[in-house]
This record gives C-alpha cells, structure tokens and sequence, in this order.
C-alpha cells in the first residue's frame, strides 16, 4: 500500500513538472528573458515552413501575443469598440471571451491591443492600452473578479503611442504601469485589486515607457527596473524603496525594450538611432544602486521587437533593418546582417533564435553565432498579404508549438523534432 502511494505521488509530481514545464504565463516568460524551456524541437525547417496544426482569425485586431497553461491559449484583440480578451483551447478554438473596456481605435496611433494577458493560477489579468487593469476567474468561464482604471484614478498621462506594458506578478502583487505625478508603478493585491506599494515617479515625473515590469536579484535585492519615457529607474520591489535612475530618451521618448541583467550588469536599447548602453551595477553604503555606464553604440537601436541573450552575445534588430550580435559586457559589434531589410520580433528556444519580420512576414530561423549571421529556414505566414497590419506581436514557443501573431490571426505550427 505505502509502495503504491509512493509511485502514485511520483506520477503527479510528474504530471506537475511537465504542467510547469508546458506553461508559458507572461510576456517574455517566467524569466523575463525571452527564452523558451522547451528542447527537443526541428533543427531546419521544411520548404513552407512547419507543419501548420491551426490559424484562428476570430481573435480581434492587435499586437498582442500569446500566453498558455493548462493547454489553454490566451490573447487579446479589438473586436468593434471593445478591447477583448480570448482563452482558446489547444485546438485553436474559442473557449470563452471577455471584453477589458473600451478599445484603442485611433487611427493616427496604430489601433489594437498591445498588452499580452498574464496567468496566475486560474487567474488572468490583462492591461488594456487604454489603462483598464482587470481579473478574469477561467474557472468560471472568464467571469471578470475586480477591475480598475490605473490612468484614471493616477490622473496619469496617456504616452503618445498608447499603454503598451503587460503586467507581471511578484508574490502576491502584481506590478502595474502608471506614470506621471503620483506613480510611475504600483503594486496591486493579485485577488482585490487594492493598491498595495506606489513606486515613485520617476525624474521629471516622466510619462511610462512601453515597457513590461522586469525584475533581477542583484546583492541580495529584488530589483524591479521600469522605463519612464526618458529614464531607466530601479526599485526595491518589496520597499519601493528607489534604487538607481539614469536618463534614458531616444528623440522620440520612446522606450519600449525591455533591459537585460547578468552579472551586475545591465543591457539597455532603444529605437529611434539612439542605441544600446551598458551598465555596471555597484551596490552603496546605504543600499542604494550606482549605475556606471561602460559603453554606448548607435547601430544597435533595438524599436520595440525585443532581444535574447544568449552566452555572452545579445542577439536583435536594429529600427534600420540590420541584424546584430553584440556583445554583453562590451558593446563590440560582432556582425551586422540585413537578411530581409526590415525589423523582427525575436524569441529563443532550444538553441535557435525565431524572428518574425514585420512587413513582409517572414519567420526566420536563425543560429546565435558571435561572428557570423546563419539563417537556418524561413518561410512566410500564409495569407499574410491579407492582413491588415504589421506583425508585431512576439513569437512564443512552448510544448513544442510555435505561436505566431500577424494583426487579427494566430498561428499555431508543431515544431517538435521527429
């Protein structure tokens, strides 16, 4: 009997491992890396790409990507006025869909849903690029718990392009974009939604960034960066205790690249003909954060496609078109590449980087050498000529499927090596 309960809790520690191991539950990942866990996937790819298992073209306008736990799918879209969220099956068909407010429809300002839903548990919170912050109970069919207007309550200012962040969770807080006056971020309790921590505004009461909350352990801190629209500021995550702040502005105010940490060092790009900077992070006396900057170059002016690291090289796009491996702790070039002359969204899984170009939609495979470009297969999404923007969204690879989004449809390709 006792050797029967054993073998029994094996297999569902099993069973949970291989759950965790599937899920992909925020933008970027657990990690906040842009790294998938998943190994054992194609090495080359066939002539048209891989096998295509399903498209689905119900899921509204926008530029958000995909989430996934428990073999359900989650993303957003426009549908008419209302910012929609969706949870599809494993099949690519609709489960349920819940709408997060009125849409972001401003044609001057590329209309749609930015934001990526994040998962907790049987909890999905989603930020709409119009400021409403809402959970969604899945065991109950999506049925909405609490929701709240951040922008609004904060008197925050909208930035130029619109919100375009997802939100993470710490413990039992989620991290939350604001802005402005009161708070560039708040930290809110993940089942009331009440305001638990307000980080200071960042210098000049600065507007938000675009980008996703990201957190690194640096000296025995929780160190949570966030991007206003001209600086880089970091945060005790548990005190809000600010940390370090550095200005940080392309011509535009446009920041939306997430930073990379390793080491006590951080790797920051931005758009525009700005560049990439790195950083050497010391820690004070009084627990505050020095940050030195080590190296500045332009080329590598990373718009918002987001970067990998992998061993000592970060790997991306330039707003120019050109593709660069550069590396970590020096900021030496080790070559630039134009493969299809135009930017792309960049993912890493198993190995190999997977890039989705944004005008003509292409998907590139691509090998992460220091100093030499290879490119492993491509092909283009189906249809992609019929869809009505550009591909943004940024690719996702979990369970051995590659999740693509191109404006209102997501493709679902099994990329498990045979």
């Amino acid at each position: 009997m006792l050797r029967q309960f054993f073998c029994t809790l094996t297999v569902v520690f099993i069973s949970t491992s291989l759950l965790i191991a599937d899920d992909w539950t925020v933008f970027h990942g657990p990690n906040g890396d842009n790294k998938s866990p998943d190994t054992g996937l194609l090495k080359k790819w066939p002539e048209g790409g891989p096998k295509l298992l399903w498209k689905a073209d119900f899921i509204g306008f926008g530029y958000s990507g995909v989430t996934v736990a428990e073999d359900k799918i989650y993303t957003a879209g426009n549908v008419g006025d209302l910012a929609m969220v969706f949870c599809l099956d494993k099949d690519g068909k609709e489960v349920w869909k819940k709408d997060n407010g009125p849409a972001h429809t401003g044609e001057r300002t590329y209309p749609g849903t930015r934001g990526t839903p994040t998962i907790d548990g049987h909890f999905i919170y989603d930020v709409s690029a119009l400021g409403n912050v809402t959970c969604y109970d899945t065991t109950k069919n999506g049925e909405k718990v609490w929701s709240r207007n951040l922008l609004t309550e904060y008197e925050a200012p909208m930035p130029r392009w619109i919100l375009g962040h997802s939100i993470v969770v710490e413990g039992d807080n989620l991290v939350c974009m604001v802005g402005g006056e009161k708070a560039l971020a708040v930290a809110l309790n993940k089942k009331t939604g009440e305001t638990v921590l307000s980080y200071p505004p960042a210098v000049g009461n600065a507007p938000t960034g675009y980008v996703t909350p990201y957190l690194f352990d640096f000296e025995g801190i929780r160190v949570l960066a966030l991007m206003s629209n001209g600086t880089v500021e970091g945060y005790d995550v548990k005190s809000a205790k600010k940390l370090f702040s550095f200005p940080w502005r392309n011509r535009t105010g446009t920041n939306v690249t997430a930073p990379i940490y390793r080491d006590g060092h951080l790797f920051v790009s931005t758009g525009y003909g700005y560049g990439a900077e790195g950083y050497k992070l010391t820690k004070n006396d009084d627990g505050s954060i020095r940050a030195d900057k080590l190296w500045h170059i332009e080329p590598l002016d990373n718009h918002h496609h987001g970067l990998v690291l992998v061993g000592d090289h970060v790997y991306g796009t330039s707003s120019r078109g050109n593709w660069f491996a550069v590396n970590f702790l020096t900021g030496e070039i080790g070559y630039t590449a134009r493969p299809v002359g135009e930017q792309a969204a960049t993912h890493y899984a198993d190995g190999l980087i997977y890039c989705l170009a944004q005008d003509s939609a292409t998907v590139i495979l691509w090998e992460p050498k220091p100093n030499e470009f290879v490119e492993v297969s491509r092909f283009v999404l189906p249809d992609a000529e019929n869809a009505e923007g550009k591909a943004w969204a940024h690719p996702v690879v979990i369970g051995n499927r590659l999740y693509l989004r191109h404006a209102q449809n997501l493709y679902c390709y099994d990329v498990k090596a045979q």
